[in-house]
């Protein structure tokens, strides 16, 4: 029996990775940026608590409020991504103790979940960070349940997937894998065990008010995937999906396709066929309904832990024992040319005059399937406080008395959410008509003023709506470089008609029918 002396240096490891999992989510931003779009929308979520949204599941809306209740820092905001990524990592250790590997063993699979994709996925406070934990806790209890069967591991399992349901539908995916993996490689008795049911009842008890939010409003996830598959991934390419998985793990891709070599070959892993044949028939999957490539990640821990085990097997005896080092420094040197690339470390400016190298690894296409100056995600990191200080111009022109009375309307979920995010007290809250804003409309308001913000290349108003207003005054614009949002114009109407106030109630009613 080990120590705690003996496992010390285990610990000391694990503790220093998890560390650094955390501390690189802050270090790894230039300043020039803000948040992303989408974070907005979810930390908005935090102010209109329900049992489902358009957009996603609740459980981010709860992240979200406990976010809040701690103040709303962009501290916090990256905390619980990183979070959820260290505690991936630690289930992917744990996952390699499970599998009998040593400390050599745990070491790669460690150093693989750090230096991954996975480190710039959790820099965003986004469904993804806890979606892939989810998945890799999927796996950690299905193999303690083989290893012990030990029932309550089958419970656990059920928690980790209603939890995974409520805070992302892509866990669906997983189970739709996973199921007929285990029958097809003889792994069907899980399904006598009363525990699994018990285990399916948990999960079912836990998703209901999200199924019934969803059957009462309509269904709106066909609604939206219907939308994702017109505008997003109709533009994926299969061979792009396939070349980002290598990019993923690029400095451990060697572990990787050791898992599946051994779930063939060695014979320990025998029992644990199912992991790599599930692995399989979900990436069929995805790759016939064209996902995006990110859509994945979930699946790649367990497959790091089985191939750190194997790779620690092949290296054990012989000169190639001196090599152990060596795999551990690759993965290191093929990834640290991929930092200023991967993570948004440069400047605008900088990214611009190094964009063959971007463009080289694929990653100035956005999700119209069209190449830009910066990627995507970084684009959409730009120009928010500078929309929110225009806004701030236009609302500080409104009389006193007449500012309770003035709607903030804007063009989508990220312009409402990052004014809502940086204008806190000092501003109302934003609207829209796009996404879960159409629900959060003020329907009572009496409005007499708008503050109105539109993308760049729209006009703010039809002639005949020009109308309904008393005045019409262009307050300014996002100048900020490369931002996706540059030239969103804000403009300040004054003296509202009650006739557009009925119009702008009816469109809301009518966006509601198109969910």
């Amino acid at each position: 029996m080990r120590t705690s002396f003996t496992r010390s240096p285990d610990l000391l490891f694990l503790g220093l990775l998890i560390f650094l999992k955390i501390l690189l989510n802050y270090v790894l931003v230039d300043p020039a940026y803000d948040l992303q779009r989408d974070e907005y929308l979810h930390l908005d979520q935090a102010n209109h608590l329900a049992a489902g949204y358009l957009s996603v599941p609740p459980f981010t809306s709860w992240v979200a409020w406990v976010i809040k209740l701690l103040g709303n820092s962009v501290f916090w905001v990256r905390f619980f991504p990183a979070l959820f990524g260290a505690l991936t990592l630690l289930a992917t250790w744990k996952m390699v103790e499970e599998l009998g590997g040593g400390f050599y063993a745990k070491a790669l699979a460690g150093m693989a979940v750090l230096v991954s994709a996975l480190l710039r996925v959790n820099m965003l406070f986004q469904p993804n960070s806890f979606d892939i934990l989810s998945w890799t806790l999927v796996y950690y209890f299905l193999i303690r349940y083989l290893k012990t069967q030990n029932g309550r591991h089958l419970l656990y399992l059920g928690l980790v997937v209603g939890l995974g349901f409520l805070n992302k539908y892509n866990i669906l995916f997983l189970l739709i894998g996973l199921l007929p993996a285990l029958l097809l490689t003889g792994q069907g008795r899980i399904f006598l065990n009363r525990y699994f049911y018990l285990a399916v009842l948990l999960t079912a008890l836990l998703v209901l008010p999200n199924v019934i939010w969803q059957f009462t409003q309509g269904l709106p996830v066909i609604h939206h995937m219907e939308e994702l598959q017109a505008t997003q991934l109709v533009n994926v390419d299969p061979a792009d999906f396939w070349f980002d998985q290598i990019l993923f793990f690029f400095g451990s891709v060697y572990l990787i396709i050791g898992a599946l070599v051994a779930f063939v070959l060695y014979v320990p892993f025998k029992e644990y066929r199912f992991i790599g044949l599930s692995y399989l028939i979900t990436m069929a999957l995805f790759t016939y309904l064209r996902a995006k490539s990110y859509y994945t990640l979930g699946l790649y821990p367990v497959l790091l832990a089985f191939g750190s085990v194997y790779w620690e097997h092949l290296f054990h005896t012989g000169w190639k024992r001196y090599l152990r080092p060596l795999w551990i420094l690759l993965n290191i040197a093929l990834f640290l040319p991929l930092v200023n690339v991967v993570f948004p470390l440069l400047s605008p400016a900088e990214i611009q005059a190094k964009a063959a190298k971007f463009k080289k690894f694929n990653l100035l296409k956005w999700e119209d399937g069209k190449d830009h100056p910066l990627p995507q995600d970084f684009a959409d990191m730009l120009g928010w406080r500078e929309l929110t200080s225009k806004v701030q111009l236009a609302y500080n022109q409104i009389p006193e008395a007449e500012k309770p009375h003035t709607l903030l309307l804007c063009d989508n979920y990220g312009q409402a959410g990052a004014i809502n995010f940086y204008g806190g007290k000092l501003l109302p809250h934003a609207v829209s008509f796009n996404a879960d804003y159409v629900y959060w409309f003020p329907m009572k308001m009496d409005i007499r003023n708008i503050i109105l913000i539109k993308s760049a290349g729209e006009e703010p108003l039809q002639e005949e709506e020009k109308q309904f207003f008393t005045s019409v005054t262009q307050i300014g614009a996002i100048e900020t470089t490369y931002a996706r949002e540059q030239g969103t114009s804000v403009h300040l109407l004054r003296g509202v008609s009650p006739v557009m106030t009925q119009r702008l109630r009816a469109r809301t009613e009518e966006k509601k029918q198109e969910w």
